[in-house]
């Protein structure tokens, strides 16, 4: 009868939830930290994020990535928002980022309904959250509380794993912060939104190998890349990473991995090499291997790794302008 049995979406939603609990704690963040200091302060997150998304729904994907380099230098403390001369936005990995006027946006509002109270870090934290809900991804419970870092520096981006990097690398600077494979593979596969920038994968469509393209990429795939991005061409012309459903948070991603047509060197690497390809296979649901839900699994990734190196209590400030220390 309809109505009598809870839907596997569902179920899947609680265990999400319930894996978010046991992640948090010891880590001094918890959900619904401003419930009593700023009980609307998620709302108006969400709200910024909406609007802006309306008007340019590259900001999406944006604020993803901001938030996944952000914690990947300094731990999750907004260092990446902070202007100046050598500062984490200054670095290569970090000058085609979009977003941060969302940051700023928010924060204003926030200021204005609660001054001093809530941090940039945990308002980028919410933004990425809503970003993935905008682009019909999973909505999941994150744990607030972080404090903002003063301390920004591109020097130490180099912990940011590259569009060239082997899977061994890269697994090595996802353990560095407790995050495995499985995380690796989770938390990569936020490309199924966004774009890229031709100057970061048309070295793989002429001469790579013998003269050839890299013979990883479907041989039908080549000339449709090319057309794109031709040799000698505009460098910084943006196309999606997860072609055909690059506006949408699906496994469409992994299947064009699993097809030849993953965009990045470092991507396609997550098929062909086999300590990844197994958790590829099982976000695609492949038979002869227990499924994973990727939307559920995302968000539980994303618990993590937004935790990593968290400033909580005394540790850390609520900068009042998140582009400036205060």
């Amino acid at each position: 009868m309809e109505g009598a049995y809870a839907s596997p979406r569902f179920l899947a939603m609680i265990l999400m939830f319930a894996m978010v609990t046991a992640l948090v704690q010891g880590q001094g963040t918890r959900v619904g930290f401003y419930s009593r200091t700023c009980p609307r302060a998620e709302s108006i997150v969400r709200s910024t994020v909406q609007r802006h998304f309306q008007s340019n729904p590259a900001i999406a994907p944006g604020l993803l990535r901001m938030h996944f380099h952000d914690c990947f230098v300094q731990g999750c403390d907004a260092s990446i928002l902070i202007d100046g001369p050598n500062t984490e936005k200054t670095a290569g990995p970090n000058l085609l980022l979009r977003g941060y006027e969302v940051i700023d946006d928010a924060k204003t509002q926030l200021e204005a309904a609660c001054p001093g109270v809530v941090s940039c870090a945990d308002i980028l934290s919410l933004a990425a959250r809503d970003s993935v809900v905008l682009t019909r991804g999973i909505n999941w419970q994150v744990p607030t509380g972080r404090r903002d870092g003063r301390v920004s520096l591109a020097s130490d981006t180099s912990n940011l794993p590259g569009f060239r990097e082997s899977i061994d690398s890269q697994k090595r600077k996802f353990a560095a912060f407790g995050l495995n494979t499985q995380d690796l593979v989770a938390l990569v596969g936020g490309h199924t939104i966004g774009t890229s920038a031709c100057q970061f994968f048309s070295y793989r469509l002429y001469n790579f190998t013998n003269g050839g393209p890299d013979p990883t990429i479907n041989p039908a795939f080549v000339p449709q890349l090319q057309a794109l991005c031709p040799q000698n061409g505009d460098g910084s012309r943006r196309i999606d990473l997860d072609t055909g459903s690059g506006g949408r948070f699906d496994t469409a991603y992994f299947a064009n991995l699993r097809n030849g047509r993953g965009i990045l060197e470092s991507d396609q690497k997550l098929w062909t090499d086999a300590s990844t390809k197994t958790f590829v296979q099982r976000f695609l649901g492949e038979r002869g291997l227990r499924p994973l839900n990727f939307n559920v699994e995302f968000a539980r990734s994303m618990v993590k790794m937004s935790n990593i190196g968290v400033k909580t209590s005394t540790n850390g400030e609520i900068r009042r302008v998140c582009s400036a220390i205060n």
